[in-house]
């Protein structure tokens, strides 16, 4: 539970996620790390819709999720993206939740492959 914050309970945790996830900008900020780290204005470009301050608010959401850490070097900002809470909330739900579909439509496969 690294990416978890200290003395933050699982819950909590679960709900900045599903927060930070909710939104389409943050979504697509995290689309933009996940192909490497970039910078806060690199960020910025790639959401030309939108003002730095909200970008910066986005971020903030995205960093108290644990979804993006930030460092800074000189004068830049780069964001970095942290799947370990995304794993999390997988392994959490979406896996517990879609194994007995997964299965349900196995045997029906199964049914209809036997039957002609």
């Amino acid at each position: 539970m690294a990416s978890r914050k200290r003395n933050q309970p699982a819950a909590d945790q679960d709900d900045a996620v599903f927060k930070a996830l909710a939104n389409a900008d943050r979504r697509k900020v995290l689309d933009a790390v996940h192909a490497g780290p970039q910078t806060t204005g690199a960020l910025c470009e790639a959401l030309p819709h939108l003002d730095r301050c909200t970008v910066m608010l986005h971020l903030r959401t995205l960093e108290a999720a644990g979804l993006i850490i930030s460092k800074k070097r000189g004068r830049s900002r780069w964001n970095y993206l942290n799947v370990v809470p995304i794993q999390q909330v997988y392994e959490r739900w979406i896996k517990t939740y879609a194994q007995p579909a997964a299965a349900q439509l196995a045997r029906l496969q199964r049914a209809l492959e036997q039957d002609p």
